[in-house]
C-alpha cells in the first residue's frame, strides 16, 4: 500500500499493560466511525507494514486500547511506539454533502459568490489555531479560512469549491 493511498489514522503512543496491547491516539473526528477496524498499516521507516487487530477497547478522548494477533510479547509491541497508524482512503467514512476531507478538495476550482474564479485549492494548510485553504491564482496565494459560514457547496462531480468569502478577503491578495 502506497502512503498517498492513504490517509493518518492516529499515532500508537505506548505500551498499556503487560500484554503487548497498545495505547493508539486516534486523529480523526468520531472514533465510534472506526469501532470495527480490523486491520491497519503502520508506517515502518517510510513502508506501511499491515497488523491485524484483535481486539479494540475504547477509553475517553479519542485513545483506543488496541490487542494486535500474535503480537503478545510487550518487548515487540514497544517497537511499534510513535509510529504513526493509517487506513487506506476507502476507509474513509461517508461525508455529507456540505463536508469534505481535505486531501480531497486539493485540485478543486473556487468560485466565491461574489467574484467568481478564484483559482485552483493547492493545499489547506493545519494550521494550530486554524485550517486555511490555499489557493493558487495565477501565481497569487489566496487563503481562505476553513469555516462552515464560508464554504457554500461541494460539487464533487464538477470538482469545484462554493465559497462567500467575507468582503474585501479576497482583494487583499489580489491588489
Amino acid at each position: 500500500m502506497k502512503k498517498e493511498n492513504c490517509f493518518n489514522l492516529g499515532k500508537i503512543t505506548r505500551l498499556f499493560g503487560t500484554k503487548g496491547e497498545l495505547t493508539l491516539l486516534l486523529d480523526v473526528d468520531d472514533p465510534n466511525e472506526y469501532a470495527k477496524l480490523d486491520f491497519f498499516y503502520v508506517d515502518m521507516d517510510g513502508d506501511l507494514v499491515p497488523f491485524f487487530v484483535e481486539k479494540l477497547t475504547f477509553r475517553n478522548n479519542n485513545t483506543v486500547i488496541v490487542k494486535l494477533i500474535d503480537h503478545n510479547d510487550p518487548q515487540e509491541a514497544e517497537k511499534l511506539i510513535n509510529h504513526l497508524v493509517y487506513l487506506s482512503l476507502d476507509k474513509l467514512p461517508q461525508l455529507k454533502d456540505d463536508q469534505f476531507y481535505f486531501h480531497e478538495i486539493i485540485g478543486y476550482r473556487v468560485i466565491d459568490d461574489t467574484i467568481g474564479d478564484i483559482g485552483f485549492v493547492k493545499d489547506v494548510l493545519e494550521l494550530p489555531m486554524q485550517e486555511l485553504i490555499q489557493i493558487d491564482k495565477d501565481g497569487k496565494e489566496i487563503l481562505i479560512p476553513v469555516a462552515d459560514e464560508l464554504i457554500e457547496k461541494v460539487d464533487r462531480e464538477n470538482k469545484i469549491l462554493y465559497i462567500s468569502a467575507p468582503e474585501g478577503l479576497i482583494e487583499i491578495y489580489l491588489d
